[in-house]
């Protein structure tokens, strides 16, 4: 789906591959990944430049990543770098480390932000990012 990439963003590459391992999925993988996850996280991310881009990952009703924001609530929203998103997609960082250290922000429920490290682990797995 390149209509999730947007220029000047590391995160919309790796966004973008973890979107084809979610259309990759069969319906029984994708309903056991709602099921487990069942909500959905809004990533606010700013690049070197100062731009911000939004990306939200529908783990609730669609099993999909889209650009822009969530069409219903977001049970947390992830504000970050797009380096920070790389190192935590890469696993050279973990979430809470991330956070400890303000390179994380979160608004909304921040325990619902701990299932976003599992998925990314998923998928890189899926994905060999």
């Amino acid at each position: 789906m390149s209509d999730i990439k947007v220029e000047g963003f590391k995160a919309s590459e790796i966004l973008a591959a973890l979107a084809q391992v979610f259309e990759s999925y069969s319906e029984e993988e994708k309903k056991a990944q709602i099921k487990k996850t069942n909500g959905i996280f809004e990533m606010r991310i700013k690049n070197a430049e100062g731009k911000e881009a939004v990306w939200t990952i529908d783990l609730k009703s669609t099993g999909s990543i889209y650009k822009g924001a969530p069409k219903q609530k977001a049970n947390v929203t992830l504000i970050m770098s797009d380096d920070t998103f790389q190192q935590l997609a890469e696993g050279k960082i973990d979430g809470q480390k991330a956070f400890m250290t303000g390179k994380l922000k979160t608004k909304g429920n921040m325990m619902f932000a701990t299932k976003l490290d599992g998925i990314l682990k998923a998928a890189k797995t899926k994905a060999k990012l």
